[in-house]
């Protein structure tokens, strides 16, 4: 445990920088983590958890100050999710949407909009990224969710799926295609819907293998009619839109998976030292050794990758799509692979829900998935290699 006590210190985080996560550190403790287990068993949503990280101020480390935040660096933020997720995977994924889903209107929207939205979400609202339809997964060219102008309003119709805080948000996202432009990739566009948005409909909320207090949820939207002044840029400006975010985003749900992986092996570190197999404790055996010690070398080796994607965030740099993709794709199927391995070092007790670990497993799996498949990620590092 040495090798990421040293990390943990060597971080450099400014006077503020720390207080922060030592506040956060406590609220992780005292009340996020004793309640995750409660959360898992009955998919409740965790209100208390969300209150704690409203009343902490967490949401308004991202947004200007101008709309009633209180921004930190963008490397504090995944420091915050790394803890957040590492206690309840559930609530990391319902606090870190609110910054998927704000950042694009922070980075792409007007004054007006940000001065009108953002402070509802600084003060603890919630928001959601909506851009999944059934027949549009990695390939979101692929959506058919229509924006029809209509005089000084759009009209919403289509349906999307598996949109986290998608029946509780406050506000909503929304990526769809613009009836005027027909071409796939020059039509789709970006607003923002409010709830409470006549035509806006819940159809369900999905029962998951993990993430069960986090809710994802199908919504359909039956002819929303939303004010022009929540066109985010201009219509057809999408895609770049999109494109940004989840250069942004990934990272986020890096830090997300890493938090799930770093908890799995403090668990599976701390069972070995106490459970014994012929009169040996388990970790003595030299085979788990050398798992042990290949699994922390990848962690602390993505952990690094992570400060130094979050650097290049914290310095204004935008084309960090390649570097996003490989941190994404390595940390979730880190997470997955750390998870298995502490369930398979738990014995028969890993796949109880007596033990931790099994709901790490599960709560594991979906990184590998959300943010753009590990598939898609291998596909967009491979083919960076094409020569032009």
């Amino acid at each position: 445990m040495k090798i990421f006590e040293r990390f943990d210190r060597r971080q450099h985080w400014s006077e503020e920088e720390q207080l922060l996560l030592d506040s956060v550190r406590k609220m992780v403790e005292d009340e996020i983590a004793p309640r995750a287990a409660g959360f898992d068993r009955t998919g409740e949503f965790p209100w208390t958890n969300v209150k704690a990280i409203g009343e902490l101020g967490l949401n308004g480390m991202f947004i200007p100050s101008e709309y009633g935040g209180s921004p930190m660096s963008y490397r504090s933020y995944l420091a915050c999710m790394k803890m957040i997720a590492g206690a309840c995977a559930s609530t990391g994924i319902i606090y870190g949407t609110n910054f998927h889903a704000m950042g694009p209107l922070i980075e792409f929207g007007n004054d007006e909009q940000r001065k009108r939205l953002l402070p509802s979400i600084a003060a603890g609202g919630l928001a959601s990224l909506v851009i999944t339809e059934p027949t549009a997964g990695s390939d979101a060219t692929g959506m058919r969710t229509r924006f029809a102008p209509d005089g000084d309003d759009i009209i919403v119709s289509g349906e999307k799926t598996f949109i986290t805080n998608g029946d509780v948000a406050d506000l909503l996202f929304v990526f769809g295609k613009w009836s005027e432009i027909e071409n796939d990739k020059a039509s789709i566009s970006a607003l923002v819907l409010e709830s409470g948005t006549p035509g806006l409909e819940v159809v369900r909320l999905e029962d998951k293998l993990g993430h069960r207090a986090s809710s994802t949820a199908t919504l359909r939207f039956n002819d929303c009619r939303v004010s022009q002044a929540n066109l985010v840029q201009s219509p057809g400006d999408g895609l770049k839109i999109l494109l940004a975010s989840l250069n942004k985003s990934r990272p986020s749900v890096a830090a997300h998976a890493l938090g799930i992986a770093r908890t799995a092996f403090d668990d599976m570190v701390a069972y070995m030292n106490e459970r014994q197999q012929s009169g040996k404790k388990i970790i003595a055996f030299q085979g788990n050794q050398f798992t042990l010690a290949d699994l922390a070398t990848d962690l602390v080796m993505c952990e690094n990758w992570l400060d130094h994607v979050a650097g290049l965030v914290d310095a204004g740099e935008d084309d960090i799509g390649l570097e996003a993709s490989m941190l994404k794709m390595r940390a979730s199927d880190l997470a997955m692979r750390i998870a298995t391995e502490a369930v398979q070092m738990h014995g028969g007790y890993g796949y109880t829900k007596d033990y931790r670990v099994e709901r790490l497993f599960r709560d594991a799996k979906i990184t590998q998935i959300w943010e753009g498949t590990n598939q898609v990620h291998r596909q967009l590092l491979g083919r960076s290699f094409l020569a032009r």
